[in-house]
Order: C-alpha cells, then structure tokens, then sequence
C-alpha cells in the first residue's frame, strides 16, 4: 500500500509540475504520471543490492499500480475522480515495552514516525460523488473514503526479534496482528475555488492526504466508531 501510494502521490506532482511548464496533455499524463512508478522502481532496485532488503516482486507491482491508478482516470476523465490519500496518528501506548520498540525500529520523531510506523498509518480511496451523479445537488467537494491499516506490528512479519547471535531480543506473541477497514467522508480540496494560483497548486497538492473527519472502523475486534480519523 505505501509503494501504490508513493508512486501515486510523486507521479501525481510531477504531472501538475509539468501541467504548470506548459506540456501537452498526453505528454505530461506519460511523463509525469509514471515518474512516480520510476522513481520508485530506482528505489526497489537499489533494495535488490541490499542484504537487509532485496528485490520485491510485490513492491515493483505496487509502484506501477499506483501511477497508472493516475494515468488511467487521466485519459478517461481528464481529472482524478478517485483519489489515492494519507492519513497519520502517532501511536503512544501505556506499555512502556511498546513505546521503546516503537522507538526503535519505527524512529523517535514525528518524520520518521510519519513515514515508518505502519500502526499509525492509514490509506484511503477517496470517491468524488458529483462526476457520477451530475444532475445531483452532491456538493463538488464531498468525497466518500474506504481506507485501511494494521495494528499490533512490532516485527516484519511476528512481533519476535532475534538478535545475530539468535538470542531473543523483544518478545510479544501475546500482542495480536491484525488489519482495518475504515469508511468515512472526506474533502476534495481541489474543488475549493481560489484566485491565487499558487494556493491552488498548494490545496491540489495537499489533496493527496486525507481531511479529518470521523470514520466507522471494521476488523476481527468487531465494528467501532471513531470520532476523528487522523
């Protein structure tokens, strides 16, 4: 998900750069819609020289998916009806044991947190409705979201770490993984009318994370409520 994600947001920047320059439609929907899937794919390959990392198959799978989710909408509408966005929570937890793992592999500040900490993470499809229903009153801006996270992952793929020796470092079997689904409104804050060219490059630009709104959250704990979804 943050692959598509990625390759979605930077292909996305790059063809509103190119939009700006003054390039041709298809032009700067090629260009600039798979600079993302690229940039990318630069990454994944340096990963493949990485004894830590390696290639991923599934990686470079995503990263095409998520620019050509833009290229896509780009020929057939001329406009991003669905939208792919962000959202981020820090976690803090009354078990001291998690805040130092957190601390750890996921990073101490608010960057490294944003950018690594999978429990915090959520990401959304955002739905513009009017395109669909233009004979509706639906507002321009109201967009309906479906996104998804994870909580409870403190390792790769169990929360047990062995140091090279193969001693157990950090041992929480008991702490259950386990994946959400979210469905909440949201705001196409392109659709805000502004005079000022630069605020609206800015507002498309922000676009790519999602607004705070209050959500209903669905996983194996049962249906939940929350009030504001960051």
């Amino acid at each position: 998900m943050g692959h598509a994600y990625s390759a979605y947001a930077e292909s996305k920047a790059s063809m509103e750069l190119w939009r700006w320059a003054g390039l041709s439609r298809k032009k700067r929907i090629l260009l600039g819609g798979f600079s993302g899937a690229a940039y990318q794919t630069a990454i994944e390959t340096l990963d493949g020289f990485s004894s830590e990392w390696g290639w991923s198959w599934g990686d470079f799978a995503a990263n095409i998916a998520g620019s050509s989710l833009l290229v896509a909408q780009e020929f057939a509408w001329d406009e991003q009806r669905i939208q792919f966005k962000f959202s981020f929570h820090k976690k803090n937890y009354s078990d001291n044991a998690l805040n130092a793992r957190s601390n750890k592999i996921f990073g101490g500040s608010e960057p490294e947190r944003f950018l690594k900490d999978y429990n915090g993470q959520t990401y959304w499809l955002s739905t513009t409705l009017k395109p669909f229903f233009p004979q509706s009153k639906i507002p321009t801006w109201l967009q309906l979201s479906v996104g998804t996270g994870a909580e409870g992952m403190f390792g790769a793929r169990n929360n047990i770490e062995k140091n090279k020796d193969g001693n157990i470092t950090f041992s929480r079997p008991d702490i259950e993984r386990y994946r959400q689904w979210y469905f909440a409104p949201d705001i196409d804050l392109s659709k805000i009318k502004t005079k000022k060219k630069g605020v609206g490059i800015a507002l498309n630009i922000l676009n790519i994370f999602k607004f705070p709104t209050p959500s209903l959250e669905y996983s194996k704990k049962g249906l939940k409520f929350n009030f504001l979804h960051f």
